[in-house]
């Protein structure tokens, strides 16, 4: 069932005030990979506010669904999704990458309440997720795991092996997630290492897939619901998205891989955020 002309308008706002607060992010930690964590906004909203099944007053229910940013330099999206869904104060982020805060550039499960899986090195989320649809199966646990991933870390050689095991071990209650902003800090991923055709390549390996336009809270919302009956064929969103999106200057623009800003800068782009959709 399509979003209501209400819920649209309600998950809408949360992706502005959350693009809002990437931008505060990047101001207050001095510099953030502000691109990729703009990019992964609809995608965010729509599993903190609506599909995922977790409560932040119960973080650790081991009935909970599961989510992994495996392409955790975009904690600067993450770990702000995660205080808007109250698992902290947002007051708290104002230490984003300071010394002694629990949020640094990539997410750590040990110190941020709600966050399931440790990231940073590229590449290794999609087998953390494998091993959790394997354990859910084993326990006979209904669970999702989610696994947020780059396109540029689709370079990696074990993003292919989990690929591969997962449709073997035919773990329908694993999601993956593929943000294609197409691009990675040196470029374009064509021009880098091409991956086209890409969907073709998830298909070969045995996966469900479904290509959207990643920042239309319609789509992405059509998608995982479609994603979440699956049965026994892993599933892969190919969420087609634009670097940067929502500020003009920062779209599609590789140096805002990873940026800093000074405070005019940064209420300038805030400025556009507000105004978008208007």
């Amino acid at each position: 069932m399509a979003l209501t002309a209400e819920e649209k308008r309600k998950y809408a706002q949360i992706a502005k005030e959350l693009r809002m607060t990437i931008i505060d992010v990047m101001l207050w930690s001095g510099g953030a990979h502000v691109g990729g964590s703009l990019s992964i906004v609809e995608i965010l909203t729509m599993l903190y506010f609506k599909h995922l099944n977790i409560d932040p007053k119960d973080p650790d229910n081991e009935d909970r669904d599961r989510f992994i940013l495996s392409k955790g330099h975009a904690a600067a999206g993450y770990i702000p999704a995660l205080a808007k869904r109250g698992y902290f104060p947002e007051e708290e982020l104002k230490s984003f990458n300071h010394f002694r805060s629990p949020f640094a550039m990539h997410p750590d499960s040990k110190k941020i309440i709600g966050c399931d899986a440790s990231a940073g090195s590229l590449g290794h989320g999609l087998s953390m997720a494998v091993g959790l649809g394997l354990a859910a199966k084993q326990l006979k646990k209904d669970w999702k795991t989610v696994c947020l991933m780059g396109d540029g870390e689709c370079c990696e050689g074990s993003i292919w092996e989990a690929a591969m095991s997962a449709a073997h071990f035919k773990l329908g209650n694993v999601i993956g997630i593929v943000d294609r902003n197409k691009f990675m800090i040196d470029g374009t991923t064509e021009q880098v290492m091409a991956l086209e055709p890409f969907a073709d390549k998830w298909r070969s390996f045995g996966w469900k897939v479904l290509d959207i336009d990643g920042n239309d809270l319609d789509a992405v919302d059509e998608a995982l619901t479609e994603a979440w009956k699956a049965t026994d064929v892993p599933t892969l969103i190919l969420a087609n998205t634009i670097k940067g999106k929502g500020v003009s200057f920062m779209e599609n623009k590789v140096m805002y891989h990873y940026a800093s800003a000074d405070s005019a800068i940064c209420e300038q782009a805030k400025e556009e955020i507000m105004k978008g959709g208007e």
